[in-house]
């Protein structure tokens, strides 16, 4: 990677995510250091996985996006055929079948197949020589391209990947131009498969985490625990907090998953309002300052390309934090570059590196 190359990063979008990066390692040592650790405190190894994250940014963005999308095909069918795997041969933790354990070494096909799609929908799109607006039977491939792995995800199951990889597969299409009548018809039939999911398919916890999120008042002690727990300590956060490692839901483990899903919950209440609107301030701009890159591109392909990346950090982070503050039922949903978990940090930093790869080739590059 030459000089002009790194000066043609965007660096201000770099800024702001290390900015993150850091209140998140910040936030994870508060809402761990009283927890049973097996080898090193989570927050260093959190520092690890930012690190390691930053790096698989510079070499995706190396590789660039054009390389990657011409292997889009093989990539898609081979994190399909992982996720088959992980049916067959999985490890089962938590009562989910979710990781392939190869040695010492785990990891999870969903996370590879949140990259997968939109390098294949993002090819598929820029390949495709018919007008626009697309009808319904024109998006029967795209949408195939999404239900399949959908539904290998939702049988582990994983309902929180699972609405993901549909949100980010819907705005690539979405932003390609769909004709109204397609969008009604997608409308009926996603408020049909809902209807019949919700008796046929869901799991039983799943209907009791929505009727909780509804009504949480009927079961405060058991399913809508998580809820009601995230609440009190968004709220008894007010305006400049509790102070560092001071809150009492999180300190005291009322609250579960405050270092994974719930870390919004812990930051809110240790830092107020106003460590809270930080957060949300940054990771506005992150996305504020993608949609610019994505307006900027020169080619169908890096604006693609970089929707379908910028939609992987921005659902996560509106789902996550609706669902700290009972605005959306509890699922698991980490908050991009806060929550502890190093597979969702590498797959956002991948796909940073992907929206870096699209801006240094406009300007480094011919084509």
């Amino acid at each position: 990677m030459n000089r002009r190359m790194l000066l043609g990063f965007d660096w201000p979008l770099i800024v702001m995510i290390l900015l993150l990066g850091i209140m998140g390692i910040v936030n994870i040592y508060s809402a761990s250091h009283s927890l049973e650790q097996s080898g090193a405190p989570l927050h260093i190894k959190q520092t690890y996985w930012l690190i390691l994250g930053f790096l698989t940014m510079f070499i995706v963005a190396w590789i660039g996006p054009q390389r990657l999308c011409a292997m889009a095909y093989p990539l898609f069918a081979g994190a399909v055929l992982s996720l088959g795997a992980v049916l067959l041969f999985g490890r089962v933790a938590n009562n989910a079948r979710r990781w392939l354990t190869l040695g010492s070494f785990s990891f999870q096909p969903s996370e590879m197949m949140r990259i997968a799609v939109v390098l294949i929908l993002a090819y598929y799109f820029t390949r495709r020589d018919q007008a626009f607006p697309y009808s319904l039977p024109q998006l029967a491939v795209p949408l195939g391209m999404i239900a399949v792995p959908c539904a290998l995800i939702f049988k582990q199951p994983d309902l929180g990947t699972t609405i993901l990889i549909f949100l980010v597969g819907m705005s690539i299409i979405m932003v390609n131009g769909v004709r109204l009548i397609s969008i009604l018809c997608m409308a009926g039939l996603a408020l049909g498969g809902t209807a019949f999911s919700w008796f046929y398919v869901i799991k039983g916890y799943h209907r009791e985490r929505i009727i909780s999120f509804l009504f949480p008042d009927k079961d405060p002690l058991g399913s809508a625990y998580n809820q009601i727990q995230s609440q009190i300590a968004v709220g008894s956060g007010q305006f400049t907090g509790k102070g560092f490692m001071a809150g009492t839901q999180g300190q005291l483990n009322f609250l579960p998953e405050h270092h994974t899903d719930f870390a919004f919950s812990v930051l809110a209440e240790e830092w107020g309002f106003v460590g809270a609107a930080v957060t949300i301030l940054l990771l506005a701009g992150i996305i504020l300052r993608s949609l610019l890159l994505a307006y900027r591109a020169k080619d169908h392909l890096g604006m693609l390309i970089i929707v379908g990346c910028t939609a992987l950090l921005f659902w996560p982070a509106i789902i996550n934090m609706a669902m700290v503050t009972g605005m959306f039922p509890v699922t698991g949903m980490p908050l991009p570059f806060i929550s502890y978990g190093g597979s969702a940090l590498l797959t956002n930093m991948a796909a940073v590196g992907l929206i870096q790869g699209v801006v240094i080739r406009r300007y480094v590059f011919s084509k």
